[in-house]
């Protein structure tokens, strides 16, 4: 038996999860990623108004919000037969693009960039820049004072650890500046969304929040504002690293996992929703030339290996959580979603190869980068490049539409319950995909379920012993230094896991984690 090492919690991230592994000859020879928060929010729905779902499910998570409140209105709309009239599609869209532009940066920036930084190598900075030298003298001053937090704890630097004092200084001018511009993001989808955090203008049929020329301009402003960091610094600084002192990660493809990958798509383009900027399909196997239609019907989840009462896998429309503490082989509070089957991988970089997006599959082809780590930072980063182009496009076509008569942002005629009915409601969250199911009777919610990003990308085994996409993506990653497993959170994190969404109430029997190895 190889070497045990547990990582947990798993800090950046948002939530609790833990990460035990098995190295053998310095590489991972078995991974097991626990939730170690309890699922219980759905049940808080039950017997409550249909419309107050989209309120509840946004507070499942207080950073990804937004999305479980569209995803919940999609529910809605299926159930209710609501119609959302091209003015109400186009501000949602622009309100979930702001999540978008939000989210993607502060991911990079704030949450994976420093896996990747010798941070130390400031103090060796001996340009002239004034502003880097604003920022040497600030880390400096940190480091002397013992007051080091959030750029420590940390693991130690690697061999791919950027250590170029120049490099590493405007890297982390791009940090300071990225906690900056992520308010101006955030603030850009309150505009329309009403407030931010938990939006409480989107609802069944449509929006709320009417928009006047005042409040175009803001965004647009704003949004002029989030894309020329977006393009100046955001996609210049994940091209200078990942073509250059993280080429090799990038090529090895560590991190890939299964090579599964599944968008529902998102960010309708036409009154009918069949048209969608992201794509939906399925990919299987690594087989990136063959993307196959998304039938939601073919998802089922699996709870062999998590703490809830045995049941075969099911549909989302049959799930249920009951819980089972002593159970046998289980590990995590997190559910294991299968589309026919096959654990998948969701995110930006299963949306950007679904849609076969030029420049990602010019990096694959003309500098031999994997599916992987490093990969999905790349997605991540050209999806925000291609979110806020087109959000030009949907600014634009709002400015026409709203000056004609008869504009509409919301479909009254469908706004009451209907006294028996089933809706079920697909997103792409910045996280990946994301499905409401609701189900309705004397007009109350009789059933309702969530199956979120992180439940896909965090699963544990399934009936048929497949891991999940975490698990498997850390199969034979290296691990030169068992005191130093920096290349485990270098590849969880560029999932830009979010636990809370999976698992939805504390620990209900120690309210305590025993194990602490905090990096």
């Amino acid at each position: 038996m190889g070497q045990r090492i547990t990582v947990d919690p798993v800090t950046r991230i948002e939530g609790h999860l833990k990460i035990e592994v098995e190295v053998e000859n310095g590489k991972i020879k078995n991974a097991w990623s626990s939730g170690t928060m309890a699922r219980g929010f759905e049940a808080l729905l039950t017997g409550k108004d249909p419309r107050d779902a989209s309120y509840v499910t946004s507070r499942f998570c207080g950073v990804c919000f937004s999305v479980h409140t569209m995803a919940s209105v999609a529910a809605l709309d299926d159930a209710f037969g609501a119609e959302v009239p091209d003015g109400g599609r186009i501000l949602r869209n622009l309100v979930m693009g702001a999540e978008y532009l939000y989210d993607h940066i502060i991911q990079f920036y704030q949450l994976s960039a420093l896996d990747y930084l010798d941070i130390m190598a400031v103090a060796a900075y001996k340009g002239s820049d004034k502003e880097l030298l604003a920022v040497k003298d600030k880390i400096v001053g940190l480091v002397k004072r013992g007051d080091t937090y959030p750029l420590t704890p940390r693991y130690k630097p690697d061999q791919f650890s950027v250590n170029d004092p120049e490099i590493v200084t405007m890297a982390v001018k791009h940090y300071l500046d990225a906690l900056k511009i992520q308010v101006v993001a955030k603030n850009m989808g309150a505009i329309f969304g009403g407030r931010a955090p938990h939006y409480q203008s989107i609802i069944v049929g449509g929006i709320t929040q009417l928009p006047d020329a005042d409040l175009i301009i803001k965004f647009k402003t704003m949004l002029e504002e989030v894309t020329a960091f977006v393009k100046n610094v955001y996609m210049k600084d994940v091209l200078l690293f990942g073509t250059g002192p993280l080429l090799p990660l990038a090529q090895a493809g560590i991190g890939g996992g299964h090579l599964n990958y599944l968008s529902y798509g998102a960010f309708p383009e036409d009154s009918t929703g069949e048209e969608l900027f992201f794509k939906p399909g399925v990919i299987k196997n690594g087989n990136l030339g063959n993307v196959e239609k998304f039938d939601q019907k073919l998802i089922t989840e699996s709870v062999k290996h998590a703490w809830y009462k045995p049941k075969e896998p099911v549909h989302p429309f049959d799930g249920e959580q009951i819980f089972d503490l002593d159970k046998k082989d289980a590990y995590s509070f997190v559910k294991a979603p299968r589309y026919e089957n096959m654990p998948m991988e969701v995110g930006p970089l299963a949306r950007m190869l679904i849609m076969k997006e030029p420049n990602l599959m010019g990096l694959i082809t003309d500098h031999g980068v994997k599916p992987g780590a490093v990969a999905r930072h790349a997605a991540r980063m050209l999806e925000t490049v291609m979110m806020a182009d087109r959000m030009q496009v949907w600014l634009g076509q709002l400015i026409d539409l709203a000056g004609k008569p008869g504009f509409k942002i919301h479909d009254s005629a469908h706004y009451e319950p209907p006294v028996t009915a089933e809706g079920a409601g697909f997103y792409e969250a910045p996280r990946g995909a994301l499905g409401h199911w609701i189900r309705i009777k004397d007009r109350k919610i009789a059933n309702y379920q969530a199956v979120v990003p992180s439940t896909w990308n965090a699963s544990p085994r399934d009936e048929k012993g497949q891991r999940g996409q975490y698990e498997e993506s850390l199969i034979g990653v290296p691990i030169p230094d068992p005191e130093n497993p920096i290349n485990i959170v270098r590849v969880i994190r560029s999932f830009d896991p979010c636990l809370a969404c999976a698992v939805h109430v504390i620990h209900p029997r120690t309210n305590e984690i025993l194990k602490f190895q905090v990096e």
